[in-house]
């Protein structure tokens, strides 16, 4: 833990990590002299490279008013950050805040993403002697959980219920829901037996999130005997626990059981929801069972259940990838005949198809009509109809893309680096490559940006060696990586799990010289947390903070983040 600061003098060779594949060893190729190392000793190497008036006590005092100033996000930071130390400096003499102060900056910093300073308000206020309402405790927990912090927001539950404050089945729901999205069903269910146990009851809404979580991790049958346990212990599931099971089925490819329980709702006392209705058809348009979709339809209409802008776009959408883009327009039309309005979601599964058939003319009338009805092209548009280029159509691709880029209200070069950016994000990496290639030849020069995005890309579609030829290529061509550049590619190898080789290219460089910035050092703490390497994870980002690499802000949000408890007293 000797050297990830000094950033100018980079330590020597590292031994290898046990038995990790190597990646296509063109980093080895380039660069002999380094070796793969064990994340211990490669981190010990790389961690070295780098007065207010008193008022009595008991007294009820006002906060200054965060909420008035410059209206620039760092003004506003700074101003709520003023804001809590005075909470918290008078609250430590004794003395009591307005209550509807302190909640709505509660509520700000949350809106700012300052977890740990949102529940050191919660605390300082209960520690004052302050009842907080139980809109603001709810939204904390909620906040948390959001968050992926579902660890802390149960320690926060059981320190405000050690304090006197009961907590409803709503906050209990929260956590549920919290817990299920993560993954954590045993937790979950847990959790349910400790709220029947202190005489809260579980509603509806808490037995959904426990389906869902159960059909996700074990398999619908698993959520279908946790419902009938439900059911057997008193409980009482409404229409969307149902709905989660016929999502369940029809995600596992089990039509006919989601249709047999679809069709006795009415047996058990509910009447299908245009949501119903919706998860049926969109797995039978999708197995191509159009008669049974039409029949479902009808059946919508007779039991007068209007279809809704998602039922429209799930026939647009099966229509288009069964190549029936025809009937996807009338579909499309009368959509907006019935008065919706169509969005880039409605339109881009037939721009798709068209520009995977080769149909440039359709693809230019469909783009017209969507532009004519006041629909603005988004970024799977541009995806779309970059599909053009599979059909060897790439300059057709580039011209129509130009031509929308020049309706838009901003310079040429940003709309094109941002639809490089676009196309990288929705996997479309070797299409990126190609309308770059017409870029260049209007003139436009890829900036940092530019090559961050493609770097990212080839990072996302798991082409890492392609990812570390871009830096070959650009140093042929008198293009110096900066440290964007570089911090996309060390985020890219830890998000494919090798943070051992992230740290090679660390190293790689701080030998060229590239300085590297908080963004990089925080990548690797998060690098190692993602591959479970806590513990390195901890001393690192320890030492990192006493040498001032890393901000307290960001280590709170780490240690909130990876639940690396025991260094929240370091970050304060």
């Amino acid at each position: 833990m000797a050297s990830l600061l000094n950033t100018v003098s980079p330590a020597a060779n590292l031994s290898p990590k046990t038995k990790r594949p190597t990646c296509g060893g063109f980093l080895h190729s380039q660069f002999p002299n380094l070796r793969t190392f064990s994340l211990n000793k490669g981190f010990s190497r790389v961690s070295a490279s780098t007065q207010i008036a008193i008022s009595p006590k008991d007294t009820i005092f006002n906060l200054p008013n965060w909420r008035v100033g410059r209206n620039d996000q760092k003004g506003k930071e700074l101003r709520i950050y003023d804001a809590f130390l005075h909470l918290e400096y008078l609250v430590g003499k004794g003395q009591k805040p307005e209550v509807n102060q302190a909640t709505q900056l509660l509520y700000d910093l949350c809106k700012f993403n300052k977890a740990r300073k949102a529940v050191r308000v919660m605390e300082m206020m209960v520690g004052s002697g302050i009842i907080p309402d139980a809109a603001s405790y709810t939204h904390l927990v909620n906040f948390l959980c959001k968050r992926g912090n579902v660890g802390y927001a149960i320690q926060l539950v059981e320190k405000m219920e050690g304090h006197g404050f009961p907590t409803n089945t709503v906050t209990y729901n929260t956590l549920v829901k919290g817990l299920c999205m993560h993954g954590n069903l045993n937790q979950s269910l847990q959790l349910l037996d400790r709220l029947t146990k202190k005489g809260l009851i579980p509603n509806a809404f808490t037995y959904s999130f426990l389906l869902e979580a159960a059909y996700k991790e074990r398999g619908v049958d698993e959520a279908m005997k946790l419902l009938d346990d439900i059911i057997a212990k008193g409980g009482e599931p409404n229409l969307v626990s149902y709905n989660v099971l016929l999502t369940g089925l029809c995600k596992e490819g089990r039509t006919e059981e989601a249709i047999k329980l679809f069709q006795e709702l009415p047996v058990k006392g509910f009447s299908p929801s245009v949501v119903s209705f919706n998860i049926l058809l969109r797995s039978l348009c999708y197995e191509g069972r159009w008669e049974e979709a039409n029949e479902l339809l009808a059946e919508m209409d007779k039991e007068d259940q209007p279809p809704s802008v998602v039922t429209y776009n799930i026939l647009i959408t099966s229509l288009s990838l069964n190549g029936r883009t025809e009937q996807a327009f009338k579909v499309l039309d009368e959509m907006t005949r019935s008065g919706f309005k169509a969005s880039a979601t409605s339109y881009n599964p037939i721009i798709a198809r068209l520009c995977k058939e080769g149909k440039v003319d359709l693809v230019l009338k469909c783009l017209d009509q969507m532009i004519h009805r006041r629909c603005h092209p988004n970024e799977g548009t541009y995806s779309a109809i970059s599909m053009l280029s599979e059909q060897g159509k790439v300059q057709e691709a580039f011209f129509i893309i130009q031509s929308l880029g020049s309706k838009q209200n901003f310079p040429m070069h940003d709309f094109y680096k941002n639809l490089i950016a676009s196309l990288c994000r929705k996997g479309n990496t070797y299409p990126a490559f190609q309308m770059l290639y017409e870029m260049t030849k209007y003139g436009f020069t890829p900036d940092s940006y530019t090559y961050s995005s493609l770097i990212r890309g080839m990072c996302r579609e798991g082409m890492l060696d392609e990812a570390l030829k871009i830096f070959r290529i650009l140093e042929e061509n008198d293009h110096r990586p900066d440290i964007d550049n570089y911090n996309a590619l060390i985020l890219g190898f830890c998000k494919a799990q090798r943070t051992d080789l992230s740290i090679e290219i660390f190293l790689m460089m701080v030998n060229k010289g590239c300085v590297p910035n908080e963004n990089t050092y925080t990548i690797l703490v998060e690098g190692l947390a993602f591959e479970e390497e806590t513990d390195i994870a901890a001393d690192l980002m320890k030492e990192l903070y006493l040498k001032k690499v890393l901000s307290q802000s960001t280590v709170e949000r780490l240690c909130m983040q990876y639940d690396i408890k025991e260094l929240i007293a370091t970050g304060q």
